[in-house]
């Protein structure tokens, strides 16, 4: 039984270690299709991640924060990440392709971080635990499907 907080916090674990690698990959990588290819896994990626986030974490603290324009951060945290990727493609050297993307990984990171330094545990202070483990169950379930 594992809380929703500790699920997405583990997610966050795993994008960090598939970002340094994609990090020494980059270097090594010469043409603008094979940046758009690594920039397109780290999508794919942030895409469900991000849908699990809003779907079962945000939608909790949207009365919570909803005054203080706090969720409205996060919610334009995860469009800014969708731009930041989909300009890897638009790139017109792969030197370009490769500073868009280290930037979109920088800036997920940076994400992260607010995210278990304040929106998570705030979802930990608001809701219950049996809520929290359902939340976890119900993303366990998504990830199986």
């Amino acid at each position: 039984m594992i809380r929703i907080t500790e699920a997405l916090v583990a997610e966050h674990s795993v994008f960090c270690v598939v970002f340094d690698q994609i990090e020494r990959a980059l270097p090594a990588l010469k043409t603008v299709e094979q940046v758009t290819t690594m920039a397109r896994l780290v999508e794919g990626l942030l895409t469900h991640h991000g849908k699990s986030e809003q779907d079962l974490a945000y939608v909790a603290l949207d009365h919570v924060l909803a005054n203080k324009g706090e969720i409205d951060r996060l919610y334009e945290d995860h469009r800014e990440q969708d731009e930041r990727l989909q300009a890897v493609r638009k790139a017109e050297t792969a030197a370009e392709a490769r500073r868009l993307l280290m930037a979109a990984m920088t800036h997920s990171r940076e994400h992260f971080r607010y995210e278990e330094e304040n929106v998570f545990p705030l979802i930990e202070r608001t809701l219950q635990r049996e809520t929290l483990v359902r939340l976890g169950d119900v993303w366990r379930e998504k990830r199986a499907a």
